[in-house]
């Protein structure tokens, strides 16, 4: 079985290098599901690079800038509901409450909670307090330098997402899988 990874931000390019396609793409703001920001497009080449095998949908919800209605949010994750997907990759941050889905939600607030930690190995995470710690940057790009490529908190839960996506293609019970994240963090012994 695949893993259905939803990208709920400005689209996907799926013919960029790191992406490497996606299985489908629905906008809940414009035409198309292309990425005109660059932001979801990079979110999904760090899921990709984590978790190569896993099925990338992008969810766009946001066109000319990185905002949206918290209704078109609530339109993109009941749509993820519908189409069955098994990780919702939020990359944004509301101070509504999210609803309780039956996907698996990473995003800063949870209930896979993420925040950036700029110490962190790109290829590790950590967990403390009930948190999650990742990498703030995404998949380097070519001759530029880390600190001038994009980082911050959505590329920390684009990295979170792909460990998830991956425990969840390796066969972790989706039940099981922030336990099994728990004890294979980095600062774990």
């Amino acid at each position: 079985m695949k893993v259905r990874v939803a990208i709920v931000d400005s689209g996907v390019h799926p013919d960029h290098p790191h992406v490497a396609g996606i299985a489908g793409g629905v906008s809940f703001v414009s035409e198309d599901s292309l990425d005109r920001l660059g932001h979801g497009t990079a979110v999904a080449g760090a899921i990709r690079e984590k978790a190569p095998d896993v099925e990338l949908y992008a969810v766009k919800i946001f066109d000319q800038r990185l905002s949206t209605k918290f209704e078109i949010l609530l339109r993109a994750l009941d749509w993820c509901v519908s189409e069955k997907m098994d990780v919702v990759n939020l990359s944004i941050g509301t101070a509504k409450p999210l609803p309780e889905i039956a996907p698996l939600i990473v995003s800063p607030m949870g209930p896979i909670a993420v925040r950036p930690d700029p110490a962190c190995p790109r290829d590790q995470y950590f967990y403390c307090d009930r948190i999650f710690y990742a990498s703030p940057y995404p998949r380097p790009i070519p001759g530029v330098p880390v600190e001038r490529n994009l980082q911050g908190a959505s590329f920390a839960v684009a990295n979170m997402t792909g460990f998830v996506a991956r425990e969840l293609a390796a066969g972790t019970p989706r039940d099981s899988i922030r336990s099994v994240l728990i004890a294979r963090a980095a600062n774990n012994p």
